[in-house]
């Protein structure tokens, strides 16, 4: 597996980043570039070439957005909080602990507050609609739908606390 280990152990040899005794210690922001003499040969480690493992593809949700990725077989299970064991339960002050996300799931970004509830259960949204408001630090924020369908299993109420990752709902296709 090729690595940067030698260039690090070429970097701590150099008498400019470790002086002699005396002399001045020279290395600047731009040294590398600038003065480092890279004589370190390139990776020639054999590329061995094995069978293609199985894969599965797992929706994320990144910053807001739900994205698809293709992981080896079983990792994106380990990656799945196991969470959804049991049941939901209140922690201290109304919020609920997240369950299982699927790509069905609306989830909250954040800890907050329900300030509004826009959606009914078994309502039809279309991507972007607002679903419900969560109030978090005096700012709001609309949680829409990341596609369209029916809304199903709506938990929240106005003025109950969400924990961040907390599924709101599930948006079906409809």
């Amino acid at each position: 597996m090729p690595t940067v280990i030698p260039f690090h152990q070429r970097v701590v040899a150099d008498p400019a980043f470790a002086p002699p005794a005396g002399e001045e210690f020279t290395v600047h922001t731009r040294w590398i570039e600038n003065e480092f003499r890279n004589d370190i040969p390139p990776y020639e480690g054999g590329a061995e070439q094995a069978e293609p493992e199985a894969r599965e593809r797992v929706t994320v949700e990144v910053a807001g957005k739900r994205i698809e990725v293709v992981l080896p077989a079983g990792l994106g299970a380990a990656a799945t909080p196991s969470r959804s064991a049991g049941p939901k339960t209140a922690r201290r002050g109304g919020a609920k602990q997240a369950a299982a996300v699927s790509g069905d799931a609306l989830v909250s970004p954040m800890q907050g507050t329900v300030v509004k509830v826009v959606a009914e259960d078994g309502a039809e949204v279309s991507e972007g609609d607002t679903v419900v408001v969560i109030e978090a630090m005096k700012m709001e924020q609309p949680l829409t739908a990341h596609k369209s369908g029916t809304v199903t299993g709506l938990s929240v109420t106005a003025g109950e606390t969400v924990s961040n990752g907390a599924v709101v709902c599930e948006i079906k296709e409809s």
